[in-house]
């Protein structure tokens, strides 16, 4: 793929996500590959069904969920998009949701994307606000924190 391929590819993929509400589900699809590969702290799936259903149920147990591209970049072999999330947990709304991450994306030579590769702290963005789990994870961060 050239570059200007590439880069058409990183920006209509980062367009969506930054657009993305359930009905966008079908058109999220259609950029990936039959068999991509996505992983991010709590998942990892192959084929375009289980990632799309990863949006799905962040759709199902999340509030207005929100993602806003902070930043992209690629190259002629992968490219990564800096992204924010932010909205509520359905079950538990005095947790707010504000997660900043980096997508790893890779592209085969058809334009359509192989692997979304998800980087974020979930100990320290997200865990540490759950009722029971979160006093244990605040201490373990508050120890390895340097002081």
């Amino acid at each position: 793929m050239t570059d200007s391929e590439i880069q058409n590819v990183m920006e209509a993929y980062g367009d969506l996500f930054s657009r993305l509400t359930i009905d966008d589900l079908t058109e999220l699809g259609a950029l990936v590959s039959d068999d991509i590969v996505f992983s991010d702290p709590f998942n990892l799936t192959y084929g375009r069904e289980k990632f799309v259903n990863i949006f799905a149920h962040m759709f199902k147990v999340m509030e207005q969920p929100q993602f806003k591209i902070l930043d992209m970049c690629y190259s002629n072999r992968a490219g990564y998009l800096k992204w924010q999330l932010t909205g509520k947990v359905k079950k538990w709304q005095q947790i707010p949701i504000d997660i900043t991450g980096m997508s790893e994306i890779t592209i085969n030579g058809n334009g359509k994307i192989i692997a979304h590769y998800d980087h974020w702290d979930s100990a320290s963005q997200l865990l540490r606000f759950i009722p029971v789990l979160g006093a244990p994870i605040r201490w373990l961060l508050k120890l390895f924190r340097m002081k």
